[in-house]
């Protein structure tokens, strides 16, 4: 089993002392990637939750700067201490509770030994405590507690605070203050001694007016500075001058009794100052001084790394990152630091120019667009032999990542718009299709209307480049079904035709030219044409698919089933109505079987039998993507599970994955499933070249299931093996995929109709005629295909014309 396509950026990183790791947080594992080449080095796995913080031991002298360990804390409840050279999981402990956050001040302020005696490691945990009690309320269950590494609990019933959600904490550089924000609120924690179990903590508060989005400590000063919601950033100078130095017992009564003006400082914090600036429109996320203390760096939606001079308050930027900042962390090497950004890539930045060193890249984060159009895919394409996903992402582009691999591989703008992070949203591409081999693409797009004028429907056409899924475009296509939009886009088998579909009530094949320029240097050049255009009784078209040969197209219209010869545009049959519109149409491998979804007040799955004409079985299911494999007669069905199975059945689940066999109504497998809304399904075949890399008891599979949720996480397994390594509700004895085809092995057209006769894709085209404008264009302006209609201003001036008379002058 393979997992990945997970957030890089659920938690800040973390660097190791030599600068020359970057630990991770993805998911319930923590991943080492190399700072030099940007690639994956190993993971830490062990952890059964999502990991919310990493931390690296310190070198406690020059010479143990080569030792990799570092500790980790999980919403599983546990604290792990690593070695993440090997890697090897050192130690656990289990509190029992989720930990959102954790930091340990005591690496930063005091030695491991003191006075030759051995000092207790402790951390300061943000938890929630889940066990109910009639006396606790929901409010207090988040609370900030400390912990004895060394002797692995929670120290007494000893709590420094209670919050009503679960706050990040931030313990600033010389180890001797952590704090959290809370609302409108700083909380600012001192202990007086680190080693101590029974140490004394105080505690003060700062006020603001805004909430309070992000804080950061000054390395050497009493300097704490936070950002707001706003994008305002504040500084106070001076904090706990009064609390602190009296907790010290520190009888400085000249620093408490005298009484100064406190300049920007609200009611009666301890605080000597504070001072506002504002850049930012939006809230600030990233909020980190420079390790010298002398500059600070801020961040947010905009997409800017914003570097403030802490004296003077000029300020440079590092613009068009691209995406809404996330984490800024500074590495023990000072010409190196690490920006997080949203769009789940962390950029490696050479220090103090800015300029970009390397670039981890993960999967790109869902598009939450208006849900314009049903039966799309959600935005997903595979390809099937090389194990690619193409996923739509909100700087207009596709991104297409290895499955294999867990890396991107390329992106391609799909629209020419200059994205800026916040910017409202014009165009939405509605969806992507791949051909079977990957070598081409269609994408839709929709110009949305502004104040209800305007708006713009638009179909594309690409070919790829030899190498790395460059691709290029070769056709538009505007308005390609007049205003309506497009419900379906599907390829052909061979890739020489593709079908769109659309809610106006018509489909359109359109048909791949393919020439051959030689030149300096010979290249391809491909060209769609429209091929055809159906309808059937002006209903929508909402769904279509190809069958394996090619020889059948069949075109949901709406609530039935209409199959067509794609080649000669010919109506073959209309099966049976089904209560709510097809969003989905899928043909059963090389089977006789066609897969429809229906989505609605009384979605089903059905399957019908090509050679019968006639339903074979169906459920009344909610399903949201359906995989058929290529040769075999399987398919999966994705289904998102009513409220009432979350609860009992399915807990903590929302979906679950169905393997059928066509023939057969009862599922072989069942697998339950997270983040089910938006995810998509795929059979991918091994490549080759991989069969050493994946195996399963010793044997590589041919196939294997690609599950992608909604968060564009995914894992790649076998399905047809019965020690899947899968939550497994249950799984039927003999299993085994079954090649089932129609009357006389035939299936598709065939196994209706017989043999179709050969099609000759290869017959020549007619010869290029030049022509020259007729002296009557009114007579044949509206000859020809209807997509391809002259435009307004060629109508206008023809249709006068053919209301006037050209006057001839005579000679005298």
């Amino acid at each position: 089993m393979m997992r990945g396509g997970r957030s890089l950026v659920s938690s800040p990183p973390a660097f190791s002392n030599d600068a020359k790791k970057l630990l991770v947080c993805t998911s319930n594992t923590v991943s080492v990637f190399s700072t030099v080449t940007g690639l994956l080095i190993t993971s830490l796995e062990g952890h059964t939750a999502l990991v919310t913080s990493v931390i690296v031991v310190p070198p406690s002298n020059p010479a143990a700067k080569v030792l990799c360990y570092c500790w980790t804390a999980s919403l599983d409840g546990t604290i792990r201490y690593w070695d993440f050279s090997l890697p090897e999981l050192m130690k656990t402990i289990d509190i029992r509770m989720p930990i959102f956050s954790m930091v340990i001040p005591s690496f930063l302020d005091v030695p491991a030994e003191e006075n030759g005696k051995h000092q207790d490691l402790f951390a300061y945990v943000s938890i929630e405590d889940t066990k109910e009690t009639q006396e606790r309320t929901k409010a207090s269950r988040r609370q900030i507690r400390k912990c004895n590494l060394s002797k692995s609990r929670l120290v007494g019933r000893l709590i420094l605070g209670e919050t009503r959600k679960p706050e990040v904490l931030t313990v600033s550089p010389s180890g001797k203050f952590f704090g959290i924000r809370n609302k409108c609120k700083l909380h600012i924690w001192k202990v007086l001694d680190q080693g101590s179990e029974r140490a004394a903590v105080r505690k003060i508060t700062l006020h603001h007016t805004k909430k309070i989005t992000v804080i950061a400590f000054h390395p050497t000063q009493r300097i704490i500075a936070a950002g707001d919601v706003t994008g305002r950033i504040l500084t106070w100078r001076g904090f706990g001058n009064r609390a602190f130095a009296a907790s010290n017992g520190v009888a400085d009564q000249k620093l408490i009794n005298v009484q100064e003006d406190k300049p920007g400082v609200r009611d009666n914090d301890d605080a000597d100052s504070c001072s506002t600036w504002h850049w930012h429109s939006a809230e600030v996320n990233v909020l980190s001084f420079s390790s010298d203390g002398s500059y600070l760096y801020s961040g947010g939606k905009e997409g800017v790394l914003v570097v403030w001079q802490l004296d003077t308050g000029k300020k440079k930027f590092l613009p068009r990152i691209g995406s809404p900042l996330l984490y800024f962390i500074d590495s023990p090497d000072p010409t190196l630091s690490s920006i997080s950004c949203a769009d789940n890539q962390i950029h490696l930045l050479k220090m103090p120019s800015m300029g970009i060193l390397k670039t981890i890249s993960g999967i790109k984060a869902p598009c939450f667009y208006p849900d314009i159009h049903k039966g799309l895919g959600n935005g997903i394409a595979f390809d099937q032999t090389a194990g690619i996903v193409a996923v739509r992402t909100e700087n207009y582009c596709i991104q297409f990542y290895s499955l294999f691999d867990d890396r991107g591989v390329s992106e391609v703008q799909v629209c020419e718009r200059n994205h800026q992070p916040g910017d409202d949203v014009t165009v939405i591409v509605t969806s992507v299709a791949l051909s079977i081999d990957g070598s081409l693409m269609s994408t839709s797009e929709v110009k949305l209307a502004e104040e209800g004028i305007g708006g713009l429907v638009c179909l594309k056409f690409w070919d790829a480049g030899s190498q790395n899924k460059e691709f290029s475009l070769s056709t538009i296509v505007y308005e390609p079904h007049r205003d309506a939009g497009i419900s379906a886009v599907k390829f052909h088998p061979s890739g020489n035709m593709v079908v769109s579909s659309s809610f106006g009530g018509d489909f359109k094949v359109w048909k791949c030219n393919h020439d051959v320029i030689q030149n300096d240097q010979m290249r391809q050049n491909f060209s769609w044409t429209c091929h055809s255009v159906g309808s059937y009784k002006k209903k929508p078209m909402t769904a279509a698919a190809f069958s394996a040969d090619g020889s059948v197209l069949a075109v949901a219209a709406e609530t039935l089933i209409t199959l067509w010869n794609p080649y000669k545009n010919v109506l073959l049959a209309v099966l049976g109505e089904t209560l709510t519109p097809i969003v989905n149409l899928s043909f059963v491998g090389k089977s006789d079987n066609l897969v429809a979804a229906s989505c609605g007040s009384n979605p089903q799955l059905s399957v019908w039998n090509m050679s019968k004409l006639s339903v074979s079985w169906s459920y009344k299911l909610h399903i949201e993507a359906v995989a058929s494999a290529v040769d075999l007669s399987s398919f999966a069905a994705l289904v998102l599970l009513p409220e009432s199975s979350k609860k009992t059945t399915f807990k903590g689940m929302d979906g679950v994955i169905l393997l059928f066999n066509a023939t057969d109504p009862v599922p072989t497998v069942i697998w339950s499933v997270r983040k089910a809304k938006g995810g998509a399904l795929c059979f991918v075949q091994v490549n080759p070249s991989s069969v050493e890399e994946i195996s399963i008891d010793g044997k590589a599979p041919e196939v294997l299931l690609a599950y992608m949720n909604g968060d564009h996480e995914y894992v790649l397994f076998d399905p047809y093996c019965k020690d899947a390594r899968e939550v497994s509700v249950s799984q039927k004895e003999g299993l085994a995929a079954h090649d089932h085809k129609g009357q006389a092995g035939q299936y598709g057209y065939a196994s209706i109709y017989g043999e179709l006769p050969e099609f000759d894709r290869k017959r020549p085209e007619a010869p290029w005629v030049p022509s020259f404008p007729s002296d009557r264009p009114w007579e044949t302006i509206f000859s020809g295909s209807s997509h391809n209609l002259p435009p307004l201003t060629k109508l206008c001036s023809a249709f006068l014309e053919s209301l006037l008379e050209k006057r001839t002058a005579a000679a005298e």
